[in-house]
């Protein structure tokens, strides 16, 4: 289980991103975030992936205390956190095999793998990712020539290639079009629910919320609006995520 406690931000000029914040989100779940720009969504993601060192508050994942570790004591407890962004950040120019297996590489740091080599069994394993994504058949082609749903399934390959026990999406189909957009969705509930994953995705698009989240979390000004089940969220509670303080 992924759960956040009393998770807070403040900047030095004062302003709290995050004020006493608490999430949990459990094995087989896909919990979606909701919240206008500004609103600490992605500050949340970072905070938990210690991008951003956090003022006050803990991450837990799977009885582990994240938020103090350093050193390479950070970067192996990383490794159970997979991060799916906008952008599939792919390396054009190598397959789509070599790119999955790389997801990998935090478990194998040596000098092979520090000049851009790959095991031989991850690659062999980057097919059985491929496989959970649906583009097996795609693994010798140039990443650099997929579609940008196809780039964002071998992300998420690539991901699950850490073996994490949570997924964090910051907001993976702002890029694509609907219907890959539904795609990627559906794709993140299904790995959730079969794979037993944690899944916490930051996303823009309400109806993509209500048709695929088991829970929508909602967010303004750093706090929590709302924390319900997909179908007790009414749309008059998501309309107020997006009116300003100023209105």
């Amino acid at each position: 289980m992924l759960s956040v406690r009393n998770l807070t931000l403040q900047y030095p000029n004062g302003k709290r991103a995050l004020a006493d914040f608490n999430l949990e989100v459990k094995p087989g779940e896909l919990v979606v975030v909701l919240g206008g720009n500004g609103s600490g969504k992605t500050t949340l993601l970072r905070c938990i992936t210690r991008t951003l060192a956090p003022t006050g508050g803990e991450v837990w994942l799977n009885g582990t205390e994240l938020s103090h570790l350093t050193g390479d004591k950070l970067r192996i407890a990383r490794m159970a956190l997979a991060l799916v962004s906008q952008h599939a950040s792919l390396v054009r120019r190598r397959s789509v095999l070599s790119n999955v297996a790389a997801g990998s590489l935090g478990r194998h740091y040596n000098m092979w793998t520090a000049i851009g080599g790959l095991p031989s069994d991850e690659l062999q394993a980057a097919y059985g990712y491929l496989d959970e994504v649906g583009l097996r058949d795609l693994a010798r082609q140039r990443a650099g020539t997929l579609s940008g749903g196809q780039a964002q399934r071998v992300a998420i390959a690539r991901a699950l290639a850490q073996k994490p026990k949570a997924i964090l999406a910051d907001e993976p189909v702002a890029s694509l079009d609907p219907e890959a957009a539904e795609d990627i969705m559906r794709l993140l509930r299904r790995l959730a629910e079969e794979e037993n994953l944690a899944v916490l995705c930051v996303l823009h698009q309400v109806e993509l919320a209500y048709s695929y989240a088991h829970r929508v979390v909602g967010i303004r000004d750093g706090r929590i609006e709302f924390d319900l089940p997909r179908a007790d969220v009414s749309r008059e509670a998501v309309k107020r995520l997006y009116i300003s303080e100023a209105a």
